[in-house]
């Protein structure tokens, strides 16, 4: 890493990219899982990540997923980690995709929003959340708080890889299972799922969103190994699971877009973006 800035920009101006995708694959200019602009101006009703890592806030996380699907422990722990891991990653995907732009997702820069009211979860990131960016970036050398320079994309998705799974998902997976008997295999394949799924998703406006790109990503994070990218009906690439986030479990069983269950349609129904959002 190297550093520092002479003529700071803002945290905002990192993640222009990422917030510009954002607005372009939501027809209000808003995804309903973050916080708008994706940087919380007011923490007020927000908590750090970190609060779900000890424990204190997991309770609330886990009651979030079994009042949302009226599921039982296991499958509520699952589809809240699916929900919880998609947006959470969104920003760091779309990052990477966009621009070479990541931000950092150590639990101390995010927070968290749980509450009775849409959206009952949504993600933020601190205004001091740090970005990072390659050395031939335009910005690498301007930035308030200032971006983490990488020598190469390498570098990029190794400090990636620390940031969201060394200090982040996988101490919290841990924490879940401390609490719900919910399997690691069944928490990573929902978050290899939700990264495709979102990069596809966006694949409208980021030319970059390809089947090699997202296999790039994943294998730097260590879950390639849990979906498959396939042709759909319409020719157009859509993740297949090689897991199951439980939601055939439901009182109203649902089974998403590409899931490794072979479940009879009068017993179960398509779902994708339900268990995602909101």
């Amino acid at each position: 890493m190297s550093t520092v800035a002479a003529n700071p920009v803002a945290a905002a101006d990192l993640l222009a990219p990422v917030t510009a995708v954002l607005q372009s694959m939501s027809g209000s200019g808003q995804q309903p899982g973050l916080a708008p602009g994706l940087l919380v101006r007011d923490e007020t009703g927000w908590v750090p990540a970190t609060r779900l890592l000890d424990g204190s806030q997991l309770p609330d996380l886990l009651e979030y997923g079994r009042r949302r699907w009226k599921a039982s422990a296991h499958a509520a722990a699952s589809l809240a980690w699916k929900s919880y891991s998609y947006w959470l990653t969104m920003p760091a995907a779309l990052g990477w995709t966009s621009a070479r732009r990541v931000p950092l997702l150590y639990p101390t820069d995010v927070l968290v929003h749980l509450g009775n009211q849409p959206p009952e979860l949504a993600i933020g990131l601190r205004r001091s959340v740090t970005v990072a960016v390659l050395a031939s970036d335009p910005l690498a050398q301007h930035g308030s708080p200032r971006p983490a320079v990488m020598r190469d994309e390498a570098a990029m998705l190794t400090v990636l890889r620390e940031s969201v799974l060394d200090t982040h998902l996988h101490p919290l997976a841990r924490a879940i299972q401390t609490r719900v008997r919910v399997g690691t295999r069944v928490l990573f394949g929902s978050l290899s799922c939700s990264i495709a799924d979102g990069l596809l998703r966006s694949a409208g406006m980021l030319p970059r969103a390809t089947a090699d790109e997202i296999s790039t990503l994943l294998h730097a994070l260590g879950i390639d190994h849990l979906i498959d990218l396939v042709p759909g009906g319409t020719g157009a690439l859509m993740v297949r699971r090689r897991t199951c986030c439980l939601a055939f479990t439901l009182p109203e069983p649902k089974v998403c877009a590409g899931c490794c269950l072979r479940v009879h349609r009068s017993t179960a129904r398509p779902d994708v973006t339900p268990l995602t959002s909101g």
